[in-house]
């Protein structure tokens, strides 16, 4: 036995004495031989277990570069001006000269109604104004003979007040005749219905031969105007000082894309900051517009719109894949020179462009994983893979943002 350590040994003899009674005194030293000689087996089998396979992992270098200092938001699009087109007057609708979706000019006829009531009431106005004035003319031809008759003496004051009065009572109501014919004619406007503004018509809710009331509920047609167009968006409040600051100094620029839009941004301008902040969500409506020559922005339609508000200079940025997320705060997984992982706290500021400003934690140079953080724990070894099978992009060892992380 003097192979066996004395530790091995200390555990059967100092057991109690009723265990030790149960064995036979023969039998007790080849029992504490095996028991020693299979702890030492697992002790070899433990030292002889080789080390762990490095994890592979996706890698890009940290670096420096220029960030534009942006907010983004979802917006929606609205129409400069929208116009739902209803009569003013009850008719037939007798002529429709659009078709639905047709673009229309300022001025531009698009509906007809029966109008020969309206142009009946025309003559009778005149032929009215017509009657009054000559017996306004009669009466007024009157009161200048019965002037030199009381002037002469032969005829009473009193007679000649009756017949001035009656001449000036047939002079307003020529006036009144002129003012119900001015209406007449106003009237059968009403029966023509022109665009009131550039635009593009939509669905033709009334149509031809229908009987259509002033006013009346729907509209005949909406016309929306959609060059220039809006885009109206919120962002939180905390950025309204800066922008209120930035508008002051000139045109605050913003564009605008529609999710399926694989074109370039449309670019418009700042030009509307609601007059209050939600205080349900702590957010801020704006406005801009947008040339829209292209027509490439529609009414109701979704769009992400970004706000750059400047710039950030010389700041140190990684692919935003790269920022995780846990119980102590955000952090980043650094591939140190020996190929293990190392978790490191950071403090990461704007995102942009697919990168992430790192204000603190990581310096210009040293690498970071951006894929195969779950197979990872601080101190892993690491073993850097030239692509990714699982997001379709290829990279090669230790890449360059702009390669695996998506450049600005």
């Amino acid at each position: 036995m003097e192979g066996i350590q004395e530790s091995a040994l200390m555990p059967i003899f100092n057991r109690s004495a009723s265990y030790n009674q149960g064995v036979p005194a023969r039998k007790l030293p080849w029992l504490v031989i095996g028991l020693a000689a299979l702890q030492l087996g697992c002790a070899d089998t433990k030292a002889k277990q080789p080390p762990p396979a490095p994890a592979p992992v996706i890698a890009a270098e940290a670096e420096r570069r220029t960030v534009p200092n942006q907010l983004q938001a979802i917006g929606a699009v609205e129409a400069y001006s929208n116009v739902s087109v209803k009569t003013q007057i009850t008719g037939e609708l007798t002529g429709v000269f659009f078709k639905e979706g047709q673009d229309v000019k300022k001025g531009q006829l698009l509906f007809a109604l029966d109008k020969r009531q309206a142009e009946a009431a025309i003559r009778r106005a005149e032929a009215t104004l017509a009657r009054d004035v000559a017996q306004a003319e009669n009466a007024r031809a009157q009161a200048q003979r019965y002037e030199a008759l009381w002037k002469a003496g032969v005829s009473s004051k009193e007679q000649y007040d009756q017949i001035l009065s009656g001449a000036d009572a047939q002079d307003a109501a020529v006036r009144a005749d002129r003012g119900a014919l001015e209406d007449a004619k106003v009237q059968v406007t009403y029966f023509t219905i022109y665009s009131p503004i550039n635009g593009r018509t939509g669905s033709l809710l009334v149509h031809q031969g229908n009987q259509v009331k002033a006013n009346d509920v729907p509209s005949l047609v909406t016309i929306n105007q959609v060059q220039p167009i809006y885009a109206t968006f919120t962002v939180p409040e905390q950025f309204l000082p800066e922008i209120r600051a930035r508008m002051k100094g000139g045109n605050l620029g913003v564009e605008a894309l529609a999710a399926n839009d694989t074109g370039p941004p449309v670019h418009g301008i700042l030009n509307f900051v609601d007059n209050g902040v939600d205080q349900t969500t702590g957010t801020i409506k704006l406005k801009a517009e947008f040339p829209n020559t292209d027509r490439r922005l529609w009414p109701g339609q979704f769009v992400n719109v970004t706000v750059t508000l400047g710039s950030d200079p010389n700041v140190v940025v990684v692919p935003s894949q790269a920022v995780q997320t846990g119980q102590l705060g955000q952090y980043v997984y650094v591939i140190k020179p020996d190929m293990t992982a190392e978790a490191r706290a950071v403090t990461p500021g704007i995102t942009n462009g697919g990168v992430t400003v790192i204000k603190k934690g990581i310096d210009v140079g040293e690498k970071v994983v951006i894929d195969g953080q779950l197979r990872l724990a601080p101190g892993s070894p690491v073993e850097i893979k030239a692509g990714s099978a699982s997001s379709g992009t290829q990279a090669v060892a230790a890449p360059k943002i702009g390669a695996a992380g998506g450049g600005l």
